[in-house]
């Protein structure tokens, strides 16, 4: 019974926050200088995201530096996966490479896959 209760409680809620939520006039229009100064705070907020993701990926490549030592140090050979992010994150994208000849390689795969006839 009380389950049935806490059901119908809920389902007052959830109408009651509808029927308020329905009755809330439009936002007025934004002026000149509120759109000026929310575009100013989201040029200001990418600055800082930007900020935020250099020093982020400094923090990553100094501690991928201390575990390499580390490892080194017990004797372990550890190669990373990733380039640095640091340099990743300022270097600008290289021109795309120039993709290898299709009709070869696959001219090539059939005669290795087909077993050798006596």
């Amino acid at each position: 019974m009380t389950t049935l209760r806490a059901i119908l409680a809920a389902a007052l809620v959830v109408f009651s926050f509808g029927v308020a939520v329905a009755k809330l006039p439009p936002a007025p229009p934004m002026t000149d200088e509120q759109k000026a100064a929310a575009e100013e705070k989201k040029a200001k907020d990418a600055v800082a995201a930007d900020a935020a993701k250099a020093l982020q990926a400094k923090a990553e490549d100094r501690v991928v530096a201390r575990y390499t030592a580390e490892q080194k140090a017990k004797g372990k050979v550890v190669t990373p996966q990733m380039a640095p992010t640091a340099v990743a994150a300022t270097a600008k994208p290289a021109a795309p490479a120039a993709k290898p000849a299709a009709p070869a390689a696959k001219a090539a795969a059939p005669a290795a896959a087909a077993p050798a006839k006596k």
